[in-house]
């Protein structure tokens, strides 16, 4: 048993869609969230300075004495989660491994999508992850860089979001995938759009439900899961805390929720 916090962490506050799954289906934990809110979005920025942000936010969440750490950002996942696992001794999950494990599972004929953000699609890690697994999958990726600021926008069932979604996503429908990796946490807070603009007999992967339930597994097996207690959802972010609270109310389904304001680049030991 082990009743410390889990830390999550994404460039904004699409990783709250992690903290809803996380709520959901391991309700005993307590959970530290911090969203990189001054300095989103990653997609479209370079590995290295989205591995440094990582790192700082990383010192972060080990001062609050997490017993492990949940990236839940796919671009810093797909960019930054090898250089953190060397170089911290804590249990660090990203929402990459499990969403493309997921979708080898789920996929019928091996034609398999990608959505994600410039700098995922660029890394070629959900690629590589894939055919990892599956060596004779074919996987079509699409960036989508217009999504992190309709999902940061609130405007998750918006006549602009369907239009934005059939655009990205007809491509993958003329080649034919039967499965869909939302590839970014903040993709599946308009999974409904996504899904309008597929059609109903192309399976969708939540990446957060896959890091979630992974997380999960990884804690029973080591006896870390808490037991017992009132767990408790802390939240921070790097500017605009008083929108992080009420989009974090709105996603959770919580009232009264409160951030607070950290200065990130503290932690920057260069």
């Amino acid at each position: 048993m082990d009743n410390r916090k889990i830390g999550v962490f994404d460039s904004g506050l699409g990783g709250l869609s992690v903290v809803r799954e996380m709520r959901k289906i391991m309700p005993a934990e307590s959970i530290v969230y911090f969203g990189d809110t001054a300095r989103l979005p990653y997609g479209s920025k370079s590995r290295a300075v989205i591995t440094d942000f990582s790192r700082q936010i990383t010192r972060f969440l080990l001062e609050q004495d997490v017993k492990a750490i949940v990236i839940a950002c796919g671009t810093a996942s797909t960019n930054a989660l090898d250089t953190l696992r060397s170089e911290f001794d804590v249990p660090i999950i990203g929402v990459a491994e499990p969403g493309a494990r997921s979708a080898v599972r789920a996929s019928r004929s091996g034609r398999i999508g990608v959505l994600g953000t410039e700098a995922t699609v660029k890394s070629g890690a959900f690629d590589k992850m894939i055919h990892q697994l599956a060596p004779e999958a074919e996987v079509i990726s699409q960036a989508c860089p217009l999504f992190v600021p309709l999902v940061e926008s609130g405007w998750f069932h918006d006549a602009i979001t369907d239009r934005v979604a059939e655009r990205y996503l007809q491509p993958l429908i003329e080649e034919g995938v039967d499965t869909v990796v939302l590839g970014c946490t903040h993709y599946p807070l308009i999974k409904e759009a996504i899904g309008q603009a597929v059609g109903k007999d192309v399976k969708l992967i939540n990446v957060s439900k896959e890091a979630v339930l992974e997380i999960r597994d990884f804690l029973d097996r080591m006896d870390m899961l808490a037991r017992g207690g009132e767990s408790t959802c802390e939240f921070y972010a790097s500017d605009s805390i008083d929108h992080m609270a009420s989009f974090a109310e709105l996603v959770l389904g919580m009232g009264g929720l409160t951030a607070n304001k950290i200065d990130i680049e503290k932690y920057d030991k260069r």
